[in-house]
């Protein structure tokens, strides 16, 4: 008889992570890895320091280099994985970008940037994973990465705002269509997190102090503080769990 311990293991299991080469992806792949999955690690940037430390857990692991902004170069992702691994279980969608400035002066390529990663690699690349993964007749676990701002408006940030807002709508969705054929689609808001996206807030000591003012657990998060959470939604313990927002914000939403 299994406890309920071995059900958030992910002995066997595939993991596609994109933003995968630093930060939050990077500290999601290797808690995947920690848990038992191979890595399929997928960024802009290089991920051999990725590649390295999930090797050094004992997992696989294979980078591939990829602008998720070119919606060309998407289903070649699934593809190339496949090429190394007999399935794809697991897809997390954390690659994202954030450019900030006033509403009146916010630019359409800034706009389209943001948008062209942030959701709409979101939904083609989520696409993509669940073909493959209805055509194996297999399950699949799909954890889109939203945001405080999926909850909140934020300022100066129009695009990554909407974007954001619109990855916890098709969360939803997806979760509403693809639960009868055997996928489970959740979401993980991070809440503010010491990663290169906060910079600025961070080097701004007014701003950095009036954010930990307002968050209950008193510091800035770190990727560490996800990893319990990417492997629930990602193993069998969550398989009840479909189209959920969870954040993980130190108590920011509850204040």
């Amino acid at each position: 008889m299994s406890t309920i311990l071995e059900s958030f293991k992910l002995n066997g299991k595939v993991a596609l992570v994109t933003g995968a080469a630093r930060g939050l992806g990077q500290g999601m792949a290797l808690a995947l890895a920690e848990a038992g999955a191979d890595i399929v690690a997928v960024d802009i940037l290089p991920a051999e320091d990725t590649r390295q430390q999930v090797e050094a857990l004992g997992r696989k692991c294979i980078t591939i280099a990829a602008n998720l902004g070119d919606r060309t170069s998407i289903p070649g992702l699934i593809t190339t994985a496949r090429k190394s691994f007999a399935s794809l279980d697991i897809l997390v969608n954390c690659a994202g970008i954030i450019r900030r400035a006033d509403f009146l002066d916010f630019t359409e390529k800034d706009w389209d940037d943001v948008m062209g990663i942030n959701i709409n690699a979101v939904f083609f690349l989520s696409q993509c994973f669940v073909r493959d993964v209805v055509a194996r007749n297999a399950r699949g676990k799909i954890i889109n990465i939203a945001s405080m701002l999926s909850f909140q408006g934020g300022i100066r940030v129009p695009s990554y705002t909407s974007s954001k807002s619109a990855v916890q709508g098709l969360t939803r969705l997806m979760a509403s269509e693809l639960a009868g054929k055997g996928i489970n689609a959740n979401a993980i808001a991070p809440g503010y997190m010491a990663t290169d996206n906060t910079a600025p807030l961070r080097a701004d000591a007014d701003r950095s102090a009036s954010i930990l003012a307002r968050i209950p657990a008193g510091r800035w998060g770190t990727p560490d503080d996800l990893k319990g959470t990417v492997v629930f939604l990602a193993s069998a313990a969550s398989d009840y769990v479909n189209g959920y927002t969870v954040a993980v914000d130190g108590g920011w939403l509850a204040r």
